[in-house]
């Protein structure tokens, strides 16, 4: 045990002080330019600097602000890079000036800015990584329209498209982001006054970009997002010192929901409440033993629940446990959910006396999390749901059970002599133990029954009658009963959850199969066929994927086995999805006279094409879970395809710098050694007509020179034509 905890003590050891070789990054955030960011990132450093720290101004954009060129004063500033692009000098961060420096802090402005071509790295924040590597802690600056998971919102809002943003997955790793805000009207006042931008670029911001609404969204969208990386952070320093106690700093709730279909009235009272009080909002179905035995009755209805949910813009969970309560309480701690919101229990208070009330054992064992009980709409009218079970009452198994307790009854009347007749109840059981986990609790329940009547009628005197000589063999046949019906409800139960662990596992199988298959190949033609032949598995029905060629007609990439009928209306109908990224066709609420049912594939920045699956039936339409893991696997092929697709244009990208390169390299020594050798030939030729005097072997020499600079000119002209030749496409080296 002492060698075990000596083990851990030295792996946190060696974690931290990998930590501490890693630089530390603040970032200082801000709604748009002019708040303030680098001004406020600059007095900072001076504070650094006078507390003894070596700091180094890295790069410093001052758009020729006066108060922000004075904070300069006093700080050493590292020289930029300079490089000519198209005959425009451009300056630069200087990273490895930076490395070679090597300062304890560094200030480095413009995180989102892009690098010049022919810089190392292509953005600015891929060079702060480095420093960050090198032990070099950094102070740099970002707006939040850069932030690549909130790029689309902005441009929504202000309809400015931001093409230069930072992942989030970088964000994530800021030790400290700093807040910078200024009020909108004092914004403007700075913008008229020429503190953020100059001349004719201030009267187009103040156009465009600087109104007054978009402002006030922008820092609105900014205070959110400083305030969920300031939650992640402090989920983190919980997690990492294992406190379990809620620190209510953070306004998030959660809704727990069971599969009635009421609990819609209970999701959307839910959203207007985060929508007033802007609040994340989480929901949560917990799958406890008890509602496992319902899971054939609800899970239809407790997956359409999920989905519209999401729709609304919850983040939902389903959780797996014994108890609903305590599963509840541990997520919410894990999440530091300072609010759970219920319904209004609808059972009456004997069944709560007999199996318990979750409300009420929340109450008990919440501490200091909130505890909310909703009713939802009240005046809306939801009919309730008709249960039919997928083991129903059947005469076949009632049969089997009369046949099961006459067969156990035989066996008993061999053993009745040998053995003591309350032994002869586990035969009985052992009878009920089977018919529970094939047929389920009610034909159990009636082979229970008849076990009590066969035990009663042929093995307790007076024999071949009901009457019951000894009161005692009562108390035998209630406890009989009680323990066929517990038995039996253990039994199905287990049986419900051997079939929930096989759904889940062939799911599970299903996606790492395909997944590996997409990990296989980088060619989006490759990945398109693998992603369809994997469709089509599943959908066990015709699936096709669909491109727009330049005209916007319609293309199919890739089809299954069985072609999908196409005409004007279906094509009608993915140029839609493939324009607006939504889905529509059968079943849906957009475009539901088509035949088939289409899906966007989505990636992060764009719609990489369109999924179409013809079923046959509407049994694929009816299972919401069957369309959710559907959904999952056209998301993983169209970030699979779109990153294929950006990975291939990538390379041709590099590979048309590569002989840009080369070719300039070639034209560059041709362009030297071609009028060398020209020159060449022009002197000894000059040389022989001008002098009279030359003999017969000298001419000779001479002609001879003469011959072979012109053939080495020869040779460098053939080689250039197939250079030109070769850089251009047109021909392929043979090595």
């Amino acid at each position: 045990m002492m060698e075990e905890k000596s083990d851990i003590d030295q792996i946190l050891a060696k974690v931290k002080a990998e930590e501490s070789k890693r630089g530390k990054l603040k970032i200082f955030f801000g709604a748009v330019a002019g708040v303030g960011k680098t001004y406020a990132m600059l007095e900072a450093a001076r504070l650094r600097k006078n507390e003894g720290m070596d700091v180094l101004v890295g790069y410093v954009e001052t758009h020729r602000r006066a108060e922000t060129e004075f904070l300069l004063k006093g700080l050493e500033v590292l020289p930029a890079q300079k490089i000519m692009y198209r005959g425009i000098e451009l300056r630069e961060f200087d990273l490895d000036a930076a490395l070679k420096r090597k300062p304890s802090l560094i200030l480095v402005d413009e995180l989102a800015h892009t690098n010049a071509p022919g810089i190392r790295h292509a953005k600015r924040w891929q060079d702060i990584e480095e420093l960050l590597n090198h032990g070099i802690s950094v102070y740099t600056t970002l707006n939040v329209q850069h932030c690549e998971s909130v790029h689309d919102i902005v441009a929504q809002i202000t309809g400015v498209v931001v093409k230069e943003t930072v992942p989030d997955s970088f964000l994530e790793m800021a030790d400290e982001i700093e807040l910078v805000d200024l009020p909108s009207e004092e914004l403007l006042k700075r913008l008229k006054e020429g503190k953020v931008y100059l001349g004719p670029q201030a009267e187009r911001a103040a156009m465009n970009f600087f109104r007054p609404g978009n402002l006030i969204a922008l820092r609105q969208l900014a205070l959110r997002y400083t305030a969920r990386s300031v939650d992640a952070k402090m989920r983190a320093y919980k997690e990492t010192y294992s406190i379990s106690k809620i620190w209510k700093a953070s306004d998030r709730f959660l809704l727990c929901i069971s599969g009635d279909p009421s609990a819609i009235r209970l999701i959307r009272s839910a959203k207007r409440i985060a929508s007033e009080t802007g609040a994340d909002w989480i929901v949560a179905y917990v799958e406890a033993p008890p509602s496992l035995t319902r899971r054939p009755y609800y899970q239809n209805q407790v997956d359409a629940l999920i989905r519209s949910a999401e729709k609304l813009g919850a983040e939902t969970i389903v959780l797996s446990g014994q108890r609903i309560s305590e599963t509840l309480l541990a997520y919410a701690r894990s999440k530091n959910v300072g609010k759970i919101i219920v319904g209004k229990p609808k059972r009456s208070w004997l069944s709560e006396l007999i199996s318990g009330s979750v409300v009420n054992e929340l109450a008990r064992q919440s501490g200091e999390i909130d505890i909310y009980i909703l009713s939802g709409e009240v005046e809306e009218k939801i009919p309730k749901p008709v249960l039919v079970s997928h083991r129903p009452w059947s005469w076949k198994g009632a049969l089997l059970s009369v046949m099961i307790a006459f067969l156990c009854t035989m066996v008993n009347n061999l053993l009745f002599s040998i053995v003591e007749p309350s032994n002869l109840i586990m035969v009985y059981l052992l009878g009920v133990i089977c018919v529970a986990f094939f047929f389920g609790k009610r034909i159990s329940f009636f082979l229970s029954l008849l076990s009590v009547l066969c035990f009663d009628y042929f093995f307790v005197p007076p024999y071949f009658t009901f009457a019951v000589a000894d009161v005692q063999y009562i108390i035998t046949f209630i406890v009989m009963l009680i323990t066929g019906l517990v038995v039996s409800t253990l039994a199905d139960r287990l049986r419900t959850q051997m079939i929930s662990a096989r759904l889940r596992e062939e799911h599970n199988q299903i996606l790492y199969a395909f997944n590996k298959e997409l990990s296989k190949t980088s060619d989006s033609d490759e990945l398109i066929k693998i992603a369809v032949k994997h469709l089509e598995e599943f959908c066990k029905c015709p699936v096709a994927i669909f491109g727009l060629d330049q005209k916007k007609s319609v293309l199919v990439q890739a089809r299954g086995r069985l072609a999908i009928p196409m005409g004007v209306n279906e094509e009608g109908v993915i140029q839609w999805v493939y324009e607006h990224g939504k889905m529509a066709g059968r079943g849906t609420d957009t475009l539901p006279g088509s035949k088939g049912i289409y899906l966007p594939l989505v990636g992060t920045e764009k719609t990489v094409g369109v999924f179409g699956v013809l079923p046959g039936d509407l049994q694929m339409l009816s299972d919401p879970r069957k369309m959710h893991f559907l959904e999952m696997m056209v998301t993983q092929t169209a970030l699979a395809i779109e990153g294929a697709q950006l990975a291939a244009a990538m390379i041709r990208a590099e590979y048309a710098i590569e002989n840009e390169r080369i070719r300039n390299l070639f034209l560059t020594t041709f362009s030297y050694d071609v009028p060398q050798k020209l020159n060449t030939v022009s002197r000894t030729i000059s040389q022989l007509l001008e002098d009279d005097k030359i003999g017969q072997e000298e001419k000779k020499r001479l002609a001879e020179q003469i011959h072979f600079e012109a053939e080495q000119l020869n040779m460098l002209a053939t080689e250039l034509h197939r250079i030109l030749k070769l850089t251009a496409g047109i021909v392929r080296d043979k090595k």
